[in-house]
């Protein structure tokens, strides 16, 4: 998730609980070799053996068209040891569809099947080579194929949107089609798309048939999502069934968590993109927490750091957990 769901972001969702594996945003890869430094500043976890600070391991995933190119790629970044390396082929980003990367390419499905296999080849037989692909491009006629493609092609496993980029990310999610493709291949396929809840989680399982799961928004807006999806697991529950109302994470265990991606936002990004990023969890996060919606409003018209710092002191955060800008004034 380009642009929302970062290393920051990784990190402290990780810290929760309940997330067996992560998937960076898309490194973007056109007509040339990239240096190591791409690969490490998008995902900084290959600093740490290839996982999150709390030890989930991390998939770096590569976004592109060129069969050449991204193998050549997928080697440099295997050498780096990530967890293992993912392909987009589900991007619905008008600027990468216009450059036949992302969701384009399931309108050809030889193409899929020629960058699964020039990337199986170029990455050590060890590391998992995975795919995240949509139903289809405008409609779902292909989505078998595209998937047959994908694993002729040597991937290990293939997650699945289930919506085509025509679709956007407008609600339903077609999970019924995620069974007819797990049906048709022999490697494990993910299911994905509009699991907000612990009760979407178990319906999702039921329809696709596929017992691993891949949250996006969800986990976003509700970070105690997916350990409550797998302790509904351990107790059995259905999808028909009344699942007991998910409480998860308070808004005042969050706080902490809030401050710590504050922390790490202002001592690894851009001046001008700190206040944004905290604005911008803050507005998913209201989905849930009404706390969140009042801290929103609050803080949607600061920008400096030490305003931001002054807010979080004001709610209840220690300001130990805060940055030295704001101790350094007390």
């Amino acid at each position: 998730m380009e642009g929302l769901l970062d290393f920051v972001l990784r990190d402290i969702l990780t810290r929760v609980g309940g997330v067996d594996r992560c998937v960076s945003e898309f490194i973007r890869v056109t007509n040339t070799l990239l240096p190591e430094r791409v690969f490490t500043r998008v995902v900084p976890e290959l600093f740490n053996g290839g996982r999150t600070l709390s030890g989930v391991p991390v998939r770096a995933q590569l976004l592109g068209s060129d069969p050449v190119c991204l193998a050549e790629n997928a080697a440099v970044l295997a050498s780096l040891g990530p967890d293992g390396v993912d392909l987009n082929f589900g991007c619905p980003a008008k600027v990468v569809n216009r450059h036949g990367g992302g969701a384009a390419l399931l309108d050809t499905p030889e193409l899929l099947n020629a960058i699964v296999s020039a990337v199986r080849r170029a990455v050590p037989a060890h590391m998992p080579v995975s795919a995240k692909m949509r139903l289809g491009f405008n409609d779902d006629s292909r989505a078998v194929e595209c998937a047959l493609a994908i694993e002729d092609g040597g991937a290990n496993e293939l997650v699945v949107h289930a919506r085509t980029k025509a679709d956007a990310y407008r609600p339903p999610a077609y999970w019924e089609r995620v069974a007819d493709i797990a049906a048709a291949v022999r490697i494990p396929v993910v299911a994905n798309g509009e699991i907000w809840t612990v009760q979407d989680a178990l319906r999702c399982r039921e329809a696709s048939g596929c017992e691993m799961l891949m949250l996006g928004r969800g986990m976003v807006t509700d970070p105690g999502l997916a350990l409550a999806i797998r302790e509904a697991t351990k107790s059995g529950a259905g999808a028909s069934e009344s699942v007991p109302l998910h409480q998860g994470v308070t808004w005042v265990a969050l706080l902490p968590l809030i401050a710590e991606f504050w922390q790490l936002v202002c001592s690894r990004l851009d001046k001008r993109q700190q206040a944004g990023r905290l604005k911008q969890w803050l507005n998913f996060l209201r989905r849930k927490y009404p706390e969140a919606e009042t801290a929103y409003l609050a803080l949607r018209t600061l920008n400096e750091p030490e305003l931001i710092n002054h807010w979080l002191v004001s709610v209840g955060v220690p300001a130990a957990h805060l940055n030295p800008p704001y101790e350094s004034q007390t």
